[in-house]
């Protein structure tokens, strides 16, 4: 008789066992071994920790669309943040704090006044402008005005940067110098000269390009001055650094590098609550965020603060593009923030129609309306679309008029493009849709408890979106504890990728200057000049990139409530990727046994995400915090021992 508990212990090795006589034991002392070990702590009497998968017998295909993007405008998102804009207020609004980023600049003795004009502007729906009066200026002693950009104008050596405003004067042929001057040394990092403004509003483009020896700061303002006395009004004032793929008023190119880091498969937008608007008014009105600069007006965000829309439809089509993602594309429902909201019926019937015409923006062809204005825009080819969300946390709207505007929505859709999936955003019984959107914002402990969420879930109803998730600990981006909860979350979103077949963090970015925030914690943190992707991010990335084909059965065995596993394989690279967290202080061995396989090859690699405590951080002067760290492995063969560290989240990747 021997019971074995741990990796080598029995009773009959056990130097505390008493009345051993020459490896025989009378029946009374085995009596009191027996009693003595049916009286051992419950620990020892547990088995060692075991993960045994079957690699032979996969039980579901993995989404091919599992994780993406989801995007709105929050934190300063997409002005100060993607989108690559530099000039903060390049349109000039009405009101209080109209000219907050704008300032008069008069060199020696010149003389200037600035102001807004409310009877001028290059369109209809830009009706007012920056009217820039000099009253005494030479060309050594120039005067005009000053833009402070997103918490600064970045500006970095050898870099060519395209801009451009819309100007009038009342001075025919007077010139404009712009330039890039930084504040702390007066250094003018790039200057040219726009000549021959004439009376009438046009639009004028410039070059400035930085030398080798410019220093790499935020530290900068853009100068627009004019040599002579003269008015100039300006409206529409803009500059661009080099963008990702060299795409005209494009995006950062940093931010963009870590999203495609991510391997995201699809981008959600315009957004959650950037979708809805405060109220009906302010909702995100697609028809007003395509065509030139001119002909969008902008409009108040729910977060407090204006959006220029440069960041239009077009724009998130083609930052899909970009990142070969699919668009997931939501569309206004009819209930606003604030509760407004429209009954389904005959009121709701232009909104129906406007999501139609959105739709045929997307995907229609030159011949259509909406494809043809496409094409005028830029881009005659139509872009995939597979999924349309109707609405965005429609829960909330408590006069249950849900569940009648998501059929109305539905039926037209179908009927005009019956290949689209069409996402409710809560459950509905009017009609069963073809995906339900939920959303989970949990504390640490909550994401652990809710890991196994969707182990025994139907699979009879509509597939399962979770469009909006995250650990809320950390600030302004997750801490490590977050990061555990998070990649425990994720496990249970791979085990059950069959239900779940799309999932994205939100949100997304965060702008860590004082006062850019809104909401705790975010994804990636960036300034003006840099971003750092939070311990959260990483595991995105980890969990993104080393994703399967097929989901493999797996059973964790006496591992304690704190550790958590997915494993997927790729039968077409022979690949198998084993994710174990360990979200405890301690140190966790497991015995790993990979059943169906008759060998592995010894070399595999583990890819570890851990810091020293719980609340570890990157933060954007210590970016490189807690990161990735890749080790290579010999492995012994289909079965082998390995201890994974305290707060940990392992990637392992296994050929076989």
């Amino acid at each position: 008789m021997e019971a074995t508990f741990g990796k080598s212990f029995s009773i009959l090795s056990h130097p505390a066992w008493p009345d051993y006589h020459g490896g025989v034991m009378s029946k009374r002392s085995l009596t009191v071994a027996l009693i003595a070990a049916l009286t051992l702590p419950v620990s020892l009497m547990a088995q060692a920790p075991s993960l045994t998968i079957q690699v032979n017998h996969p039980r579901a295909k993995v989404s091919p669309t599992l994780y993406g993007l989801m995007t709105e405008e929050i934190n300063h998102s997409y002005d100060g943040g993607l989108y690559a804009e530099l000039v903060s207020d390049r349109a000039i609004r009405s009101g209080f704090g109209a000219l907050f980023h704008w300032d008069m600049v008069a060199r020696g003795n010149s003389e200037v006044n600035i102001s807004v004009d409310n009877a001028t502007g290059p369109s209809a729906v830009l009706s007012r402008s920056l009217k820039v009066s000099v009253k005494a200026a030479t060309e050594a002693a120039p005067a005009g005005v000053e833009n402070d950009g997103w918490w600064g104008i970045p500006v970095k050596p050898g870099n060519i940067y395209t801009g451009s405003f819309w100007a009038k004067t009342d001075s025919p042929g007077v010139p404009v110098t712009i330039s890039l001057e930084n504040d702390h040394t007066g250094q003018v990092a790039a200057a040219t000269t726009v000549t021959a403004l004439t009376s009438q509003w046009k639009e004028y483009r410039y070059k400035l390009t930085t030398g080798n020896n410019v220093p790499f700061s935020s530290n900068n303002h853009l100068i627009l001055t004019i040599p002579r006395p003269a008015t100039v009004w300006f409206d529409l004032v803009s500059l661009f650094p080099p963008t990702y793929d060299a795409q005209v008023h494009g995006n950062r190119i940093d931010l963009m590098d870590m999203l495609a880091a991510m391997h995201p498969k699809f981008l959600r937008f315009p957004g959650g609550n950037y979708l809805e608007g405060r109220t009906i008014a302010q909702r995100f009105n697609w028809e007003k965020t395509i065509g030139p600069w001119i002909e969008r007006p902008g409009h108040e965000s729910p977060w407090g603060y204006w959006s220029s829309d440069g960041m239009g439809l077009l724009e998130f089509l083609e930052w899909c593009q970009d990142l070969h993602m699919q668009p997931i594309l939501a569309v206004y429902a009819g209930y606003s923030l604030d509760r407004q909201h429209i009954n389904p019926g005959p009121g709701l019937e232009p909104y129906v129609k406007s999501a139609l015409d959105e739709i045929q923006y997307v995907t229609g062809s030159t011949s259509t309306k909406w494809g043809a204005m496409r094409a005028k825009d830029g881009h005659p080819a139509p872009f995939p679309l597979h999924y349309v969300e109707i609405g965005n946390e429609d829960q909330f709207d408590p006069s249950g008029s849900y569940n009648g505007r998501f059929a109305q929505f539905y039926h037209a859709i179908k009927q005009a493009y019956p290949d689209l999936q069409v996402i409710a955003t809560t459950p509905v019984t009017s009609v069963t849709p073809d995906v339900i959107d939920e959303h989970f914002y949990m504390s640490a402990e909550e994401a652990f408890k809710m890991a196994h969420h969707f182990d025994h879930a139907s699979r009879s109803g509509p597939k399962i979106f979770v469009g909006e998730w995250a650990t809320r600990e950390g600030d302004p981006t997750p801490n490590l504890q977050a990061a555990l909860a998070d990649a425990a979350w994720l496990t249970g979103i791979e085990r059950n990728s069959d239900l779940v077949i799309m999932a994205s963090y939100a949100p997304l970015f965060v702008n860590v200057n004082p006062g850019a925030a809104q909401w705790v914690p975010d994804l990636i943190g960036y300034n003006a000049l840099t971003c750092y992707g939070s311990p959260s991010y990483w595991v995105q990335v980890m969990f993104a990139r080393h994703l399967g084909t097929e989901i493999v059965p797996a059973s964790l065995a006496s591992a304690g409530p704190r550790v958590f596993e997915s494993v997927t394989s790729d039968p077409a690279r022979h690949k198998l990727f084993i994710k174990i967290v360990n979200a405890t202080s301690l140190p966790k061995p497991l015995t790993i046994t990979l059943d169906g396989v008759a060998k592995i090859s010894p070399h595999a690699t583990l890819i570890t995400l851990s810091g020293k405590t719980p609340n570890a951080t990157n933060s954007i002067t210590h970016p490189r915090t807690i990161v990735p760290v890749y080790r290579a492995l010999t492995l012994a063969g289909p079965k082998f021992e390995r201890t994974f560290v305290p707060y940990s989240v392992n990637v392992l990747e296994v050929t076989y």
